[in-house]
């Protein structure tokens, strides 16, 4: 599931980043505004998290140019708390209005909604994987082999989510890295194979054994 965030605030784009991608959605954070609604109907996401108060042009104008060619949601996060900015983000067509400063679970439950009541929900990655009999459950944060299951911390199933994802695939340890932390340059790369060795920990504990390949000099996989 693809989210575009149009926030001209580098601070709060980045944490709606961090946010959505623990929610394991795909996120794009647009950095220009000079056509920000051509470059949302490029990148056709699943949703749009539209600011009101940008450099080039409003939000409202926006999300108008996005409706007239896309049913794209959008849902508007502001500052401006206004009533009449509300109605009329509504009736410029916006899907909801959020105000800042906000609660990370409640935005999260608004996204949610919104892509159910617009049935865009139906093309969200799915929350389990399998392989080598191995079932990864996204949504209850374990992973099981056989009628035996275990639960992962945030790391430990984004680790594993990533290596379902591309399996059979070669990782390179600063690929994992990256998504693991943004690119923060100040993780110690000994971090990651922490968190490899408690994950082979706790498949080992529930029968798994080998699941997960070290290519020295290269990365992982599975």
């Amino acid at each position: 599931m693809h989210i575009v965030i149009v926030e001209d605030d580098a601070v709060l784009r980045q944490e709606l980043k961090l946010l959505l991608e623990n929610a394991f959605y795909q996120v794009t954070a647009l950095e220009e505004f000079s056509d920000v609604a051509s470059a949302v109907l490029s990148l056709d996401p699943d949703l749009a998290l539209l600011d009101l108060n940008l450099p080039e042009e409003s939000g409202f104008d926006i999300c108008t140019k996005i409706r007239a060619e896309s049913d794209t949601p959008v849902i508007f996060v502001t500052s401006r708390t206004d009533s009449m900015d509300e109605l009329t983000g509504i009736l410029k067509g916006g899907d909801d209005y959020i105000t800042k400063p906000f609660q990370a679970p409640i935005l999260l439950a608004r996204i949610g909604a919104v892509l159910k009541r617009t049935h865009r929900e139906t093309r969200r990655e799915p929350v389990k994987f399998t392989h080598k009999e191995v079932e990864l459950d996204i949504a209850r944060g374990t992973v099981g082999f056989q009628g035996k299951q275990t639960e992962l911390s945030r790391n430990e199933l984004k680790i594993l989510h990533l290596l379902f994802q591309r399996k059979g695939e070669i990782i390179p340890r600063a690929d994992m890295i990256e998504y693991l932390w943004d690119n923060q340059v100040f993780i110690d790369d000994n971090t990651l194979s922490v968190n490899i060795t408690r994950i082979r920990g706790k498949l080992e504990e529930i029968g798994i054994s080998g699941l997960i390949e070290t290519k020295r000099g290269m990365g992982y996989r599975i």
